[in-house]
């Protein structure tokens, strides 16, 4: 989600391991060779990145996943981060140019890129993450996220933990995109703890993705209103949900990633998106001659999840942490939707 949550959220990841990082820097993208497991089939695959990956860790998964990818096929890999506009459209050319088996990109800000080149280059087969062009194209293949279900387990927990019963969202924009991170917050909460009272404020303005100061603003309209449980989805401004959280006693929840690093003792729990898991199945899916396909993630394929529910929440500084009875529930509403019996409402649908 953001500029998206991911654009900003720079906390400690995963290590990129052994993949050559390509920067493009306004005039022209730097080549590196890559990397090539020992007995190559030829396979070769290419990500590019929005942004730099430094410690972005929505973007060092799908990093490790174009590497699992690369591995699991005895190929080549290679990775070129953008930094701007202009990097990004001269980083696409230039994987273009090199005529890689799958060219894997990450965000909505590659969908006019690649449809241009998709028609361009009818041969050469794109895989977009997170994002999708407005029509579809023989050679691009897409993977998104259910959201909206990793966002209900959250609003679960929130309804769990509030003391006050009463439970908020601050989001970005008032789209039904966007509110895949507040309405299910408010089912999940509703559905532990009926007579829960929610609330959605969001950011707007010039700049809602980027505007920690509006996001805050917004958190504090809601904590002034006795809230005590936020879900914070309001991109680079979720630092500011975190700081007026903070600052009243109230807990927040992230997205994309574990956030609980940048605010320890607030933030409960994140909503993370698994981009490592959609690069690898999904460059599975392109060389098993499924291309031109969406692909949607969701709890069941383990493309979204909660800290809490995976291994090592021990460590993940979440507050989640220390409410192993609610974890316990929260699994069993998890296996309910994987099951099928229990459905999620998507306010984007239709």
């Amino acid at each position: 989600m953001h500029r998206r949550p991911r654009r900003t959220l720079q906390l400690t990841a995963l290590a990129a391991g052994t993949v050559l990082l390509a920067t493009a820097c306004n005039a022209a993208a730097k080549k590196d060779t890559g990397t090539a497991a020992s007995g190559s089939s030829g396979k070769s695959f290419t990500l590019v990145t929005p942004d730099a990956v430094g410690q972005n860790e929505f973007l060092k998964l799908a990093v490790t996943g174009v590497e699992a990818a690369a591995k699991e096929h005895s190929g080549s890999q290679k990775v070129y981060q953008s930094t701007d506009t202009a990097s990004q459209q001269q980083n696409v050319q230039a994987a273009v140019d090199a005529k890689p088996d799958v060219i894997v990109l990450v965000g909505f800000e590659f969908a006019d890129i690649v449809a241009q080149q998709a028609q361009k280059n009818p041969g050469q087969q794109f895989l977009i993450i997170d994002a999708c062009t407005a029509k579809p194209f023989k050679n691009v293949s897409c993977a998104v996220f259910r959201e909206h279900e990793g966002v209900y387990l959250a609003g679960a927990e929130a309804g769990l933990l509030s003391k006050s019963g009463k439970v908020g969202a601050v989001d970005v924009l008032d789209t039904p995109q966007f509110r895949r991170y507040s309405d299910p917050f408010a089912a999940g909460a509703k559905k532990v703890a009926p007579k829960t009272s929610t609330g959605t404020r969001f950011v707007g303005g010039q700049s809602p993705f980027d505007d920690s100061a509006r996001a805050k603003e917004q958190a504090n309209t809601l904590l002034s209103q006795g809230y005590d449980q936020l879900m914070a989805a309001a991109a680079a401004g979720n630092y500011g949900v975190f700081e007026a959280a903070k600052a009243k006693g109230a807990f927040a929840y992230g997205v994309d990633v574990n956030q609980c690093p940048s605010s320890p003792g607030t933030v409960v729990d994140n909503v993370i998106k698994r981009t490592d898991i959609a690069v690898q199945k999904g460059i599975d899916a392109v060389l098993g001659g499924k291309a031109g396909t969406t692909v949607s993630y969701g709890l069941k394929e383990g493309g979204i999840s909660l800290t809490g529910l995976e291994t090592g929440v021990e460590s993940s500084q979440c507050v989640i942490a220390q409410h192993p009875d609610v974890l316990t529930k929260v699994k069993a509403l998890r296996d309910q939707i994987v099951a099928g019996t229990l459905t999620v409402d998507d306010p984007a649908a239709g």
